[in-house]
């Protein structure tokens, strides 16, 4: 795994998977995730999760962003975090697509304790091709995608390769 140190508190890492182009989709909607965690092995868990990716039938990988280490926000009294952004492009329509994000977060092993509590894997919709949404379950875009470097960072850095 490649490191690069942006500041004292940021570093991108590169890795096989990290950033790279898959390959093109017929599927009908892009969906850019923001994807993370902060406990266990997070650079190989990132890997494992673009390859559940790979061989989903539900949505296509089709680009990955660099690994960005950043320290956690909110609450900050816990291990810094990986962050990547993914773009994959599916059939489903935003509901569905977010209940299985959220299952392959539980075959991960996420549990929900806290707002900004530590975790094994999250997984954001960031954007659902173009669409607005403001339910109980999804905003979309994501409300706060603009305030994180989590995000930012990792987006600027896949639009270069």
């Amino acid at each position: 795994m490649l490191k690069k140190s942006l500041n004292e508190r940021l570093t991108l890492l590169r890795s096989k998977q990290f950033p790279r182009v898959y390959k093109d989709s017929f599927k009908r909607y892009s969906v850019t995730l923001g994807v993370g965690g902060n406990i266990g092995d997070l650079p190989r868990r990132l890997e494992k999760l673009s390859i559940v990716f790979l061989k989903s039938k539900l949505c296509d990988l089709v680009k990955t962003g660099p690994i960005l280490k950043n320290p956690p926000f909110g609450y900050v009294d816990q291990d810094d975090f990986y962050n990547t952004v993914i773009l994959v492009k599916t059939n489903l329509q935003p509901r569905a697509f977010l209940n299985y994000v959220l299952e392959v977060e539980r075959k991960f092993g996420r549990r929900r304790s806290f707002a900004n509590a530590p975790r094994t894997l999250d997984i954001d919709m960031i954007f659902f091709e173009n669409r607005t949404m403001n339910t109980k379950e999804l905003m979309l875009p994501h409300p706060s995608w603009m305030q994180r470097e989590s995000v930012l960072i990792p987006m600027a850095y896949r639009e270069h390769i």
